[in-house]
């Protein structure tokens, strides 16, 4: 492999020299598409967390009763899961090389 040298001569000091344009933006389509399977899981994993609070019944507040829901293996285990891998593949898609 030979090195890129800009060759460049005394009388061509101070004139405009005309620099090659490259392609300088870093994520190519691939990355794209990796950032947003990244963001459907993150997405997901919040969307299953959801859920009602531990003292509401039918859609309404009652300070006497208990749910259980919230200790669900939906809401405990599989939500946050699903978001730390999410941010993984977040993190795959922003190192990933063209």
């Amino acid at each position: 492999m030979s090195k890129k040298t800009n060759k460049i001569s005394a009388s061509d000091f101070g004139r405009e020299v005309e620099a090659p344009q490259e392609n300088t933006f870093y994520f190519g389509k691939e990355n794209f598409k990796w950032m947003l399977i990244g963001l459907a899981f993150i997405v997901g994993g919040f969307l299953l967390m959801m859920g009602p609070d531990a003292n509401t019944v039918d859609g309404k507040l009652d300070p006497n009763s208990w749910n259980d829901d919230i200790f669900s293996i939906r809401r405990i285990r599989i939500a946050p899961l699903f978001v730390v891998i999410g941010f993984a593949i977040e993190v795959y898609a922003i190192l990933k090389r063209k």
